[in-house]
C-alpha cells in the first residue's frame, strides 16, 4: 500500500516512475508478458540480403510476417536510415512492440574504409586503431546500425588461413591491446550514445588455430595452450565490457565451439561473469549436423542453447526447435529466459525501447556519407600502416621531380579493390576510392610523366601484356611495380596452400628487372606472402596491404617521403609454405639449432634456413635508429619489486621518423617449457633527426605469470633474459635473477 501511494505521489509531481526502474526490472516485467514463442523470437537473427530494396518489396513474405509477430530479434545486412526504419516499423506491429537489433560486418571501416585489420596492426599505433573504430561507429550508427561483428581477436600463426587479414597477427599481447582499442573505439562513451555501436569479440575460441590454416577446420590443443595463447584477448574483452561474443565455426578438442559448455557457460558466463550475450557465427548451430555432433537441427538447437549460445545467426534452428524442446522437457525454460534477458538488456541499453528509430536518421546519414575529415584520417592511417621491408642504396623516397615514372602491375588502377576483403560496398565506390595511379600522379611535379602498363592479370597465365610493360619500363627513370594477391584472395573462405604471388606476376617482375631500371616493389596483400626472389633481387620493397578509401594517397605519401614509414610486421613472414607455422614466440627443443644454417641433428629442415624471411616486429625507416645505454635498475630482484628498464634511442639519419621500441623477456627455466621470447611491452616514438630519447619500461611479477600444466596462473623465481630491440630478432640482452 505504501509503495502504491509513493508511486501516486511521484506521478502527481510529474516524475516519470517508469524511468526510475532499472533495466533489469524493465526486462523482468517484459519477460513476464512474453510467450515462449516471443522469447525464442528474440534469439533469432536473419540476414537482409534478400531485402536490398526494402521490406515492402521483399519476396520473403514469411520472414516479414515473423517480424510482425515478434518472432525475430535481430537482422544483419540491413542498413541505411530508410531501410532500418522500414524493418523497425514491421517489428513495432508485433504484440509487445519489441524493437530489432541491426547488425553489420563493420570490420575495417564503414563508409570510409581503412587498411585491412592486419595492416592496421602493422602500425602498432593503438590510438590510431581506436580512432578508426570511433569513426567507423559514427558512420555506421548514422546508417541505422546498432552492432558490429568485430573485433576479431583470434591469434593466428598460419598465413595460409585467409582470415589473418581480419585480425592482429600472431602475438597474444599485441592482439589483446589492439582488441581493447577496437572495442573502446566502437563502444565510445557507452552504449546508448548515438555514435556508439555494440562490439563483438570473435571467434570464441581458437579459430585462428585451424589445422593446416584451412578455414572452418578442426582445432586440437591442450587447455594450457588455449588459456595461455588464445583466450587472453577474449578475457580482456569480457573484462572491458564488450557487448557481445561470437562463437566460432571450428570444433575444439572434438566439440563444436557453438556447443561448448566449457567455453560459454563454465568460462565466459561462469568464471568470467560475462553479462553480454553470445551470437553464433553464420549458420554454425545447424552446421553441427555435418560436424557429426548432432543428428538434426533440433538436436543442434538443444546442444547450442544448453551450452550458452544465445542468438542463432541464420541457421534457423532455434525458431522451430526451441519451443518444442521446452515443451518436451529437454530444455529448461530458464535457458530461454536467460538468453532473451541478455539480448533485451542490450536493446534497453541502446535506448531502442525509448525510441526504436533513434539510429535511423537521414540527416546524420547525409553528414557521414562523405565526411572529409574521416577521409583525411584514413589517408594518415593508411600511410602509418605501410611497412618498409627493403631500401637498398636509399632508393626511397623518390623525388617528385623524377622525369618519368612507370607504374606497372595488375593493381595500379584498382579502385574498389583497395577496400580489401570485408568491406561495405557502396554504389559510388569506383568514383570515390583513390587508385595508386591517381595518388602517385597527383603528387608528381607537373613537368613529370607517369606511365602505366598493367603487365598481367592478378591470377592467370596470360603473358600477352608483358611486351607492353617491358617497353613502358624502358622509357622510365624509376619503375614502381604493384603486385601481390587480389583483394578477394584473403578473407573468410580464402585459405591458400600457395601464398606466393599468384599467376605470372613474379615472371613479369623478372622481365622488368632485366631492363636494369631501378625498381620499387609494392606488395598488396591481406596476409604475409612469400616472395623470396623479389626480396633478394629488388632494391626497394614496401608492404602496402590493402589500404582502403584513400589508398592511392597514402601510398604516394610514403613513396615521395611526405610520410616516413614506421610500420612493423605483426606476423612472421615465412621462407616457404613448408616452414609454416612459423612464429617468433615458439618453444625451444632439446636440440635447438645453434644458428640460421645449423641443420645437423637439430630441430631444423635440411633444405631450408632456420630463420624466417622477415621476423615479427620487423620494419625499416628512411632514417636510422641507434640503441644505446641499455640499463636495468637491478640484476637481482625479490618478490613484488619493479624492474626499471631504460634504453636510449637516437635518430642518426636524415629524416624525422617513428620507431617501435620492443621489450621481450625469456623465462629460462620453468615448471613447463617457456617461449624463447615473449613480447611484454612496446612504445612507439616520434624522434626527430639528430634527437635522442630515453625509453623506460617497467616489469613486475604480474608480467612473469604463465599457466602451468594444472592451469595455475602464477610466476616462478629464477633467471630471466630481458631483451630490447627494433624487432624480435635484433635485440640486446641482459640477464637478471628474480627471487619469488
Amino acid at each position: 500500500m505504501k509503495k502504491k501511494c509513493l508511486l501516486l505521489l511521484l506521478a502527481a509531481f510529474g516524475v516519470n516512475t517508469s524511468a526510475q526502474k532499472t533495466i533489469d526490472q524493465k526486462v523482468s516485467e517484459l519477460l513476464s508478458k512474453m510467450t515462449l514463442e516471443e522469447k525464442v523470437g528474440q534469439l533469432v537473427q536473419y540476414s537482409g540480403f534478400e531485402y536490398a530494396t526494402g521490406p515492402q518489396n521483399s519476396n520473403s513474405a514469411t520472414v516479414l510476417d515473423e517480424i510482425k509477430k515478434g518472432k525475430v530479434g535481430s537482422m544483419l545486412n540491413v542498413a541505411g536510415a530508410e531501410e532500418t526504419k522500414a524493418f523497425q516499423q514491421l517489428a513495432l506491429q508485433s504484440r509487445l512492440k519489441i524493437p530489432l537489433l541491426f547488425g553489420q560486418d563493420v570490420i575495417h571501416g564503414y563508409r570510409t574504409t581503412f587498411p585491412v585489420n592486419l595492416g592496421q596492426a602493422a602500425s602498432w599505433d593503438l590510438g590510431l586503431i581506436e580512432k578508426s573504430e570511433r569513426i567507423a561507429a559514427t558512420e555506421a550508427s548514422a546508417y541505422g546500425i546498432h552492432w558490429t561483428f568485430a573485433p576479431m581477436v583470434d591469434v593466428a600463426r598460419d598465413p595460409r588461413w585467409g582470415r589473418v587479414m581480419e585480425g592482429s597477427g600472431e602475438d597474444t599481447y599485441l592482439g589483446t591491446l589492439i582488441g581493447l582499442a577496437r572495442i573502446k573505439g566502437f563502444q565510445g562513451k557507452g552504449l546508448g550514445n548515438l555514435d556508439a555501436i555494440m562490439a563483438c569479440a570473435k571467434h570464441f575460441a581458437a579459430y585462428g588455430a585451424a589445422v593446416g590454416g584451412r578455414d572452418y577446420n578442426s582445432v586440437d590443443m591442450s587447455l594450457r595452450q588455449l588459456h595461455e595463447t588464445y583466450l587472453p584477448p577474449f578475457k580482456a574483452a569480457a573484462d572491458a565490457g564488450v557487448a557481445t561474443f561470437m562463437n566460432s565455426f571450428n570444433d575444439i578438442n572434438g566439440i563444436p565451439a557453438t556447443a561448448s559448455h566449457y567455453l560459454q557457460r563454465d568460462l565466459l558466463k561462469g568464471q568470467w561473469n560475462y553479462k553480454g550475450f553470445v551470437v553464433s557465427d553464420w549458420g554454425s548451430i545447424g552446421e553441427m549436423v555435418p560436424h557429426g555432433y548432432a543428428k538434426d537441427s533440433k538436436e543442434a538447437a538443444e546442444k547450442a542453447i544448453l551450452a550458452g549460445s544465445d542468438m542463432d545467426m541464420e541457421s534457423r534452428s532455434y525458431m522451430a526447435a526451441l519451443p518444442e524442446l521446452v515443451k518436451e522437457g529437454k530444455v529448461d525454460i530458464k535457458f530461454i529466459d536467460d538468453a532473451a534477458r541478455r539480448i533485451l538488456i542490450k536493446k534497453f541499453e541502446m535506448g531502442l525501447f525509448d525510441d526504436p528509430f533513434r539510429f535511423s536518421n537521414d540527416k546524420r546519414q547525409k553528414e557521414q556519407t562523405n565526411n572529409a575529415e574521416n577521409r583525411k584520417f584514413g589517408r594518415e592511417f593508411g600511410s602509418k600502416s605501410i611497412v618498409l621491408l627493403k631500401n637498398q642504396d636509399n632508393l626511397l623516397p623518390i623525388s617528385r621531380s623524377t622525369k618519368t615514372v612507370a607504374l606497372i602491375g595488375p593493381f595500379g588502377k584498382e579502385t574498389v579493390g583497395n577496400h580489401g576483403f570485408w568491406s561495405v560496398a557502396f554504389k559510388d565506390d569506383a568514383q570515390r576510392i583513390i587508385s595508386q595511379f591517381d595518388g602517385i600522379k597527383n603528387q608528381l611535379d607537373k613537368n613529370s610523366t607517369l606511365l602505366y602498363a598493367k603487365g598481367c592479370n592478378a591470377d592467370d597465365e596470360d603473358r600477352s601484356m608483358f611486351a607492353e610493360a617491358v617497353e613502358t619500363a624502358r622509357k622510365a627513370d624509376v619503375v614502381i611495380m604493384t603486385l601481390g594477391e587480389g583483394p578477394a584472395m584473403s578473407g573468410e573462405a580464402k585459405s591458400r596452400s600457395n601464398i606466393h604471388f599468384s599467376g605470372v606476376q613474379e615472371d613479369l617482375l623478372k622481365e622488368i628487372a632485366k631492363t636494369g631500371k631501378p625498381i620499387i616493389l609494392m606488395v598488396n596483400a591481406g596476409r604475409p606472402l612469400i616472395f623470396n626472389w623479389a626480396a633478394d633481387h629488388i632494391p626497394a620493397i614496401v608492404y602496402t596491404w590493402w589500404l582502403g578509401t584513400e589508398a592511392g594517397n597514402s601510398i604516394a605519401d610514403v613513396l615521395f617521403g611526405t610520410v616516413n614509414p614506421g610500420g612493423k610486421l605483426p606476423m612472421t613472414f615465412p621462407r616457404t609454405e613448408g616452414q609454416i607455422p612459423v612464429y617468433y614466440n615458439h618453444y625451444n627443443t632439446g636440440r635447438p639449432a645453434k644458428n640460421n644454417s645449423d641443420r645437423n641433428y637439430v630441430s631444423a629442415y635440411i633444405d631450408l634456413d632456420n630463420d624466417p624471411k622477415y621476423p615479427f616486429g620487423y620494419g625499416l625507416s628512411y632514417t636510422q635508429f641507434t640503441y644505446s645505454d641499455f640499463t636495468l635498475s637491478s640484476a637481482n630482484l625479490a618478490g613484488n619489486q619493479t624492474l626499471d628498464i631504460n634504453v636510449k634511442v637516437s635518430n642518426t639519419g636524415k629524416y624525422d621518423g617513428e620507431e617501435v621500441v620492443q621489450l621481450y623477456i625469456r623465462d629460462l627455466v620453468g615448471k613447463v617449457v617457456r617461449p624463447v621470447k615473449e613480447l611484454k611491452s612496446f612504445k612507439k616514438l616520434v624522434i626527430k633527426k639528430g634527437e635522442t630519447q630515453t625509453v623506460n619500461f617497467k616489469l613486475t611479477p604480474e608480467d612473469l605469470k604463465f599457466y602451468d600444466d594444472k592451469l595455475n596462473f602464477d610466476w616462478e623465481g629464477g633467471e630471466f633474459d630481458i631483451m630490447i630491440g627494433t624487432n624480435s630478432q635484433e635485440v640486446q640482452i641482459k640477464r637478471i635473477n628474480w627471487i619469488k
